[in-house]
């Protein structure tokens, strides 16, 4: 297929865009360069540097490279920021997505799949989380992708948008070849914090509460490696080929992983100490977060092949040892 992929040159976009590339789809990348990076695009894969926001250039890239389905990974995910900054996160995440929808519809591009995030649910009422949870988010990041997904799910009614969101739990973990990796600033995700930190690369990691009502007292999350997100988003587009389909689908690998066992997975990959000191809880974290991703897998046919812990962070680790200031490196 001819695939536009926003923000294909971040974290998991551009990971989505080398899968897709090797797949036989005929790719090109809209990034307004924010977050990503154009090192982490494929040689030889169009690149146009724009704001999805911008629906003359949108709808000019539509028309000219004959896109039939469009990748959406653009937008922004710190939760803690969208505390401080929710007119930010409504703008970039809702109102710039509305935008670069009205170019698609306007050129007849109605297939889209989504990155949405297991904060839409908030704080669930059971585990493992399955798609019928309710989704009640309780930070403005998971409030803007929840109002999302509700935009697509009008738009698949009155203009037969077809379209799949996938609700990630925690991405993590690099290309296998060391080629792509993660290269956020500010840094917000445990694993590569823990890394920097192991690495003398950081102060001491900071671990928010260890008083919760689990196995070691830390939050227990579900650590997904970013290729096996990216092979999700290929293997739902046979999906998409008939008008008005809507799909929701949680991506994790169903295992609860602590950050104490995290830390210690980076000890054991790494050689060396984390250091580490006590905080507060966070507001709004819930004890435990894991996913059911039985539908995926029985509807896709999707599995992570990424399970152990020490795997994914081995990943992470020869990404961060090999680039030690990110793409600059």
């Amino acid at each position: 297929m001819n695939v536009l992929v926003v923000g294909g040159a971040g974290y998991i976009g551009s990971h989505c865009v080398r899968q897709a590339v090797a797949a036989g789809h005929r790719v090109v990348v809209l990034d307004d360069l924010s977050q990503g990076h154009p090192g982490a695009i494929p040689a030889g894969v169009p690149f146009v540097r724009a704001d999805m926001a911008d629906e003359p250039l949108v709808r000019a890239v539509l028309r000219e490279h004959a896109i039939e389905v469009v990748v959406h990974f653009a937008g922004l995910t710190n939760v803690g920021e969208s505390v401080r900054q929710p007119e930010r996160y409504q703008e970039h995440n809702v109102n710039r997505t509305r935008k670069l929808l009205d170019a698609m519809l306007t050129e007849g591009v109605r297939r889209m799949v989504f990155s949405s995030t297991c904060a839409t649910y908030g704080v669930p009422e059971r585990m493992p989380m399955t798609e019928d949870l309710p989704q009640e988010p309780i930070n403005p990041y998971g409030r803007t992708k929840l109002e999302v997904e509700r935009m697509l799910r009008h738009l698949a009614i009155s203009e037969d948008l077809s379209f799949a969101a996938f609700r990630y739990f925690n991405a993590a973990g690099a290309a296998e070849d060391g080629t792509l990796g993660e290269d956020h600033f500010p840094e917000t995700h445990l694993i590569p914090l823990a890394i920097a930190a192991a690495l003398g690369r950081r102060p001491p990691l900071q671990v928010f509460g260890d008083d919760y009502p689990t196995p070691d007292g830390t939050c227990l999350r579900d650590y997904v490696h970013v290729d096996d997100l990216s092979a999700a988003h290929l293997a739902v587009l046979p999906r998409l080929i008939s008008p008005g389909v809507r799909l929701f689908y949680n991506l994790g690998t169903g295992v609860p992983r602590s950050v104490k066992e995290v830390l210690a997975s980076v000890e054991r990959v790494t050689g060396r100490p984390v250091p580490f000191a006590l905080a507060p809880r966070r507001e709004g974290d819930p004890p435990e977060l894991y996913a059911s991703a039985a539908k995926a897998e029985a509807e896709l046919g999707w599995r992570p092949r990424h399970v152990e812990l020490d795997a994914i962070v081995a990943t992470a680790y020869r990404w961060h040892l090999a680039h030690p200031r990110g793409y600059a490196s």
